[in-house]
C-alpha cells in the first residue's frame, strides 16, 4: 500500500469541531483521533478545519494523487469529496444523510450509457390496443404512428357477407428497427366494437383479453425458471372516439369506465379533419369535463423533479392537446407548392398528417413514441398491474402481514424490539412471583399442619407426663404414710385366683 502524506502539518493546539446528531451530541478531537488512526491503520488522516456554528457540516478531504499514488505536500486538489450533513435530520433515530460533491472523475457517471447499450443490445417490446367503432381509422392510424405497413387495406364485405355477432380479439405483431433500435411492435384490433344493434356489455371481451394477459404474465413469475418472461401486457390503449362535436356517448363513457383501471387510457378524436377549429377545441373541453365527471383515469404526462425549462414545457403542451385530435394516412400527396407529404387531399385542399397547425398527430406520437413510451410500459408494470395482482391473489385467499415489507427505522425497531423485551421480561417476572408464591403458600400450609401435630403431640406428651407425675406423687405419699401401694382387696383376689390356677 502507497504511503500517503497529509496536505498540511499538525497543528500546535488541537482543533475541535462538532457533529451535530440527532441525539447525543457528540465532540471529538480532531488531533487525538487522527494520531489514533495513524497508530492503527498507518495512513494519513485529513486535518478537519475549526467547525463553525452552522446549519449543516462541511468537511473536504482531499490529496493530489501522482502516479505512484503519492501525495505531495501543497499539492493542489485533483480528488476528493465534500460531505454534508442537513439539519433537518433532527428525527429521533434518524441517520444523518451524508451528501458527497466529487471532486474529480471516479466513473459511475457513465451508467446511463451501460444501460443505453445493454437496452440496445435486448431490444425492447411495446403492446399497443386500439378500441373504436369501424371506419375510424384505426389501421391507418397505427400504420401512420409507426410508419410501416402493419394493417394491409382491408377489404369491403359484400352485403351478403356474414357479420360478426361478438367483438374479436386480432393482435399483429411485426419487429421494427431504427438506427439500430429494435423494436419488437404488437398491436392489438377489436374489429366489431360498437358495431353491432345491442351493444350490451361489448367491453367484456376486451377486459377478458386484458386481464388474460395479466393471468399469463402472473403465472410466468411463479414459475421456477424465470429467466424468459415474456410480456405480452397491454401498455396503452388508444380509444378512438367518433367526430360527433356533441359530447361522449354513453357507450364510450361506459367502455372507459371499464378499461382505465386496467390499462393506459389515450383518447383520440378520430377524424378530426371533419371539424373546424372551434368545434374541435369545444368538443375537446366536453370529452374532458365528461371524463372527470365520470371520475375516468387517462394517462398523463408524468413530471418529474430538477427537469429543465424545456422539458416542462414538452410536457404541459402535450398535455394541452389531450385528447389528441388527429388525421391519419399514411399516403403521399402533393400539395400546392409541390412537397410531397403524408396526408389527405381534398377539393379545398390539403391535410398535412405531420403539420401541427392541422392536427395533434406529431403531439401523440411525440407522447406514445418519442418520449413516454418507457413511462406507459413502468406505469403498466408498477401501477395497473400491481393493482390487478392485488386484487387476484386477495380473491384467491392469499393474505400478506402488512409488516413483511414495511420500510422501518432501525433505531425505532431496537426502541420496540427493547420495549417488547422488556414486556416479556415484566410477563417472566410476574409469573414467576406468582409460582413463588404458590409454593411458598404451599410449603406455609405444610409447616402450619406439621405445627399444629406438633403442638398435638406436645399436649399428649404433656398429659401423659402430667398423668405419670401425680401417680408417683400418689406412690410417694401411700410410702411416706405407710400404707401399701396395692389396696388388700385386690392383692387377696390375685393371691386366690393364682391358686385356683386362674390367670
Amino acid at each position: 500500500m502507497s504511503s500517503l502524506r497529509s496536505t498540511s502539518p499538525t497543528p500546535e493546539r488541537p482543533v475541535a469541531w462538532t457533529l451535530l446528531l440527532p441525539k447525543p451530541r457528540l465532540e471529538v478531537d480532531a488531533t487525538r483521533s487522527i494520531n489514533a488512526k495513524q497508530e492503527h491503520l498507518s495512513r494519513p488522516d485529513a486535518i478537519l478545519p475549526p467547525f463553525h456554528s452552522s446549519p449543516t457540516l462541511e468537511m473536504s478531504d482531499s490529496y493530489a494523487s501522482t502516479g505512484n499514488g503519492d501525495a505531495p505536500n501543497g499539492s493542489s486538489r485533483m480528488n476528493g469529496s465534500s460531505p454534508s450533513l442537513p439539519a433537518g435530520s433532527n428525527e429521533v433515530g434518524t441517520a444523518p444523510i451524508i451528501r458527497k460533491k466529487l471532486m474529480g472523475f471516479v466513473g459511475f457517471a457513465n451508467l446511463p450509457n451501460q444501460v443505453h447499450r445493454k437496452s440496445v443490445r435486448k431490444g425492447f417490446q411495446f403492446t399497443a390496443m386500439v378500441v373504436g367503432e369501424s371506419g375510424l381509422g384505426k389501421s391507418t392510424l397505427i400504420n401512420t404512428l409507426f410508419n410501416t405497413t402493419l394493417y394491409p387495406p382491408k377489404e369491403t364485405l359484400p352485403p351478403s357477407a356474414e357479420r360478426p355477432s361478438t367483438v374479436a380479439i386480432e393482435s399483429i405483431s411485426a419487429d421494427i428497427e431504427e438506427s439500430g433500435v429494435r423494436l419488437r411492435l404488437t398491436v392489438v384490433d377489436t374489429p366489431g366494437f360498437g358495431d353491432f344493434v345491442n351493444n350490451d356489455e361489448c367491453w367484456r371481451p376486451i377486459v377478458e383479453n386484458i386481464e388474460a394477459r395479466f393471468d399469463s404474465y402472473l403465472e410466468q413469475e411463479n414459475r421456477v425458471n424465470r429467466q424468459k418472461i415474456m410480456d405480452n401486457r397491454i401498455h396503452a390503449c388508444l380509444y378512438f372516439i367518433q367526430p360527433t362535436g356533441h359530447a361522449l356517448k354513453p357507450i364510450d363513457v361506459e367502455v372507459m369506465r371499464q378499461l382505465h383501471t386496467r390499462v393506459n387510457l389515450i383518447p383520440i378524436i378520430a377524424k378530426a379533419d371533419t371539424l373546424t377549429d372551434e368545434e374541435v377545441a369545444e368538443f375537446k373541453a366536453r370529452i374532458l369535463a365528461d371524463i372527470a365527471h365520470h371520475n375516468i383515469h387517462i394517462f398523463q404526462a408524468p413530471t418529474y423533479e430538477n427537469e429543465d425549462d424545456e422539458a416542462i414545457a414538452e410536457a404541459e403542451e402535450i398535455a394541452s392537446k389531450i385528447p389528441f385530435a388527429v388525421v391519419g394516412s399514411d399516403k403521399e400527396v402533393t400539395t400546392p407548392d409541390g412537397r410531397k407529404v403524408r396526408g389527405r387531399a381534398y377539393p379545398w385542399g390539403v391535410v398535412e398528417v405531420d403539420n401541427e397547425d392541422h392536427c395533434d398527430f406529431v403531439k401523440l406520437r411525440q407522447m406514445l413514441v418519442r418520449t413516454y413510451m418507457e413511462e406507459l410500459r413502468e406505469y403498466t408494470n408498477t401501477v395497473l398491474y400491481e393493482n390487478w395482482r392485488t386484487e387476484k391473489l386477495l380473491s384467491m385467499g392469499v393474505v400478506q402481514d402488512s409488516s413483511v415489507f414495511k420500510e422501518v427505522n432501525p433505531a425505532i425497531r431496537i426502541q420496540e424490539e427493547r420495549i417488547m423485551h422488556e414486556a416479556k421480561l415484566a410477563k417472566m417476572e410476574a409469573e414467576m412471583k406468582m409460582v413463588f408464591q404458590q409454593k411458598v403458600q404451599e410449603k406455609e400450609a405444610k409447616l402450619k399442619q406439621s405445627e399444629e401435630e406438633l403442638y398435638a403431640r406436645h399436649r399428649e406428651m404433656k398429659e401423659a407426663l402430667e398423668k405419670q407425675r401425680l401417680d408417683l406423687e400418689d406412690k410417694k405419699r401411700r410410702i411416706e404414710n405407710g400404707r401399701p401401694l396395692t389396696p388388700e382387696g385386690k392383692t387377696s383376689t390375685g393371691k386366690k385366683n393364682r391358686f385356683l390356677g386362674r390367670p
